[in-house]
């Protein structure tokens, strides 16, 4: 495997780092919610009593929580230009924000509706809901639509989502577009800010139609693209360390893929037991333009069956994603820290990166060092660097703080950081970084715990 994939070149020069489209994006998605507050305030008159204050409050709730659905939707969709130019970590993050924000926004436009038509009429609550529900145009649909968004956003919960398992929780949030589907109808039928503006109508369909199409085009058709294009199968699987194996897998045509160190894809094993599985791993190596590999421990069920897989068994990929690659360097130094598996995306990078590259490899024992061997001729070759935290007698655990980084690099606040690891040590080496003076823009991180 070490000559396989440890191939002898120079690396380039460090290229100019590429502008995050971060900023844009964000004014984009707060520029849309102003947009929707400022239909409301143009179609509303004076606002008079209770009711009306009450009607109003949940004509806003329902329009923005109109809008945050097609928000959330079009951050599923796994688009280019998020997942490999933001990170689909902080990309989750936004999903996982814009949901908790359309349950909280949802909750607001049902209950304020339903109290200020039942201000409005005179009659209770729980009869105004009847009517309602059962009366108006498009309301069993809506409804039905609500309580499935109620119960993906309960199993998307932290303390839920950590006790069903992964296909559970995937498959039940799938049900997510088919919640938006069911509520889109009562939108148009009743929405007063809707019903009597032909340009509103069509900026509506506009933003639904064009979510749409992006989930199509990036979840449907481009995953079967690129699968029939390429025909993945594993070609071999290696031991590489306790419970860690790496899986080469052959195809056609894989420079046209697209992917790059330090991204990862999504992989589904065709045989009995994973089929149903995707699953986030990382590239371990360049990728070539008849193989990729990847390396994965064995922490659950399908990560331990990995290593079980026969050669020949078909492949079905999704990516690449991610976007912990060279794009973010902004120095000629860089230092690379890996913890346990955490060395998957960065092996590829430590072969690839530009300038001068040093790594740090956190693991508990010797034993434990994945891809050791090949970690080590590509140093030789390139002339970098590679530094081991180990634990030491009795098990103690090595201090990765702040001096002991200088230490170890003294120019540190002159390199980028790529990091890498479980999320507890990722969390404390940020901190000990920063505190070691690297700017936070140059400490460059994805979580992999989708």
């Amino acid at each position: 495997m070490t000559t396989a994939y440890a191939r002898r070149r120079v690396a380039p020069a460090p290229p100019a780092p590429r502008r995050s489209p971060v900023g844009p994006v964000l004014a984009l998605l707060w520029g849309g919610a102003a947009a929707v507050i400022a239909l409301w305030w143009l179609d509303t008159g004076s606002v008079v009593g209770a009711a009306g204050w009450l009607t109003g409050a949940g004509r806003i709730a329902g329009l923005l929580c109109g809008y945050a659905c097609a928000v959330l939707v079009g951050l599923m969709a796994r688009v280019p230009l998020l997942e490999r130019r933001i990170g689909t970590d902080r990309v989750t993050r936004w999903h996982a924000m814009a949901g908790r924000y359309t349950i909280c926004l949802l909750v607001a436009h049902v209950v304020l509706i339903l109290l200020g038509y039942a201000a409005q009429d005179g009659s209770s609550f729980v009869d105004e809901t009847l009517t309602v529900v059962l009366d108006y145009p498009e309301m069993l649909k809506a409804t039905a639509g609500t309580v499935i968004l109620f119960a993906v956003g309960i199993t998307s919960a932290r303390a839920v989502r950590h006790r069903v398992s992964h296909e559970f929780w995937f498959y039940t949030h799938l049900l997510t577009y088919a919640a938006v589907f069911l509520a889109f109808g009562h939108q148009l039928a009743l929405g007063s800010d809707l019903v009597g503006s032909r340009p509103a109508q069509v900026a509506w369909y506009t933003l639904y139609l064009g979510v749409a199409a992006l989930v199509v085009w990036f979840r449907i058709l481009a995953p079967v693209r690129l699968n029939r294009r390429h025909r993945l199968r594993v070609d071999s699987v290696h031991r590489e360390a306790p419970g860690v194996y790496s899986v080469v897998v052959r195809g056609r045509r894989l420079d046209e893929m697209g992917a790059r160190p330090g991204q990862f894809l999504r992989w589904r094993f065709l045989t009995d037991g994973m089929r149903w599985t995707s699953t986030p791993y990382s590239l371990s190596a360049p990728p070539r333009p008849d193989l990729l590999r990847i390396t994965v421990k064995a922490l659950g069920d399908h990560s331990a069956a990995v290593g079980l897989l026969r050669p020949g068994t078909r492949v079905w990929a999704e990516g690449p994603y991610g976007a912990l690659t060279a794009d973010r360097q902004s120095a000629h130094k860089s230092l690379l820290v890996a913890g346990g598996v955490g060395i998957t995306p960065l092996r590829a990078l430590f072969e690839t990166l530009p300038g001068d590259v040093t790594l740090l490899y956190r693991a508990r024992t010797a034993e434990d060092l994945a891809l050791g061997a090949e970690l080590e001729t590509v140093a030789r070759w390139r002339g970098a660097k590679v530094l081991y935290a180990l634990n030491g007698p009795h098990g103690r655990r090595p201090d990765l703080t702040a001096e002991t980084l200088r230490a170890e690099v003294p120019d540190l606040d002159a390199h980028d950081v790529y990091l890498c690891g479980p999320h507890g040590f990722a969390r404390d080496l940020y901190e000990a970084l920063r505190a070691a003076g690297v700017p936070d823009h140059r400490i460059h991180h994805e979580s992999f715990e989708l």
